[in-house]
């Protein structure tokens, strides 16, 4: 069960990721949206170029969340398996 538990740990670690980066990515938004009514387009571009950046960041975080997950499901599934055996 030690390596579900690190395996579980791990993944809470990278949920915490997500759920950072999708608030930072939403915060800029809101920001992009006030620069788009000021119409300041100096500082709008900066801006899009982060949200850009972290919207890929976080694409490469699901697809290891993903992965991390299908871990916990085998790790978990090879551990009843060796209980029950």
């Amino acid at each position: 069960m030690e390596r579900f538990d690190l395996l579980v740990s791990e993944q809470l670690k990278i949920m915490d990721k997500l759920l950072y980066l999708q608030s930072e990515i939403e915060r800029c938004k809101e920001i992009e949206k006030q620069l788009l009514i000021l119409q300041d387009d100096a500082q709008l571009g900066p801006v899009q170029k982060e949200i850009e950046t972290m919207k890929k960041e976080l694409a490469e975080i699901q697809q290891l969340f993903e992965k991390q997950t299908e871990a916990v499901i085998k790790s978990y599934q090879r551990e009843n398996i060796e209980t029950v055996s």
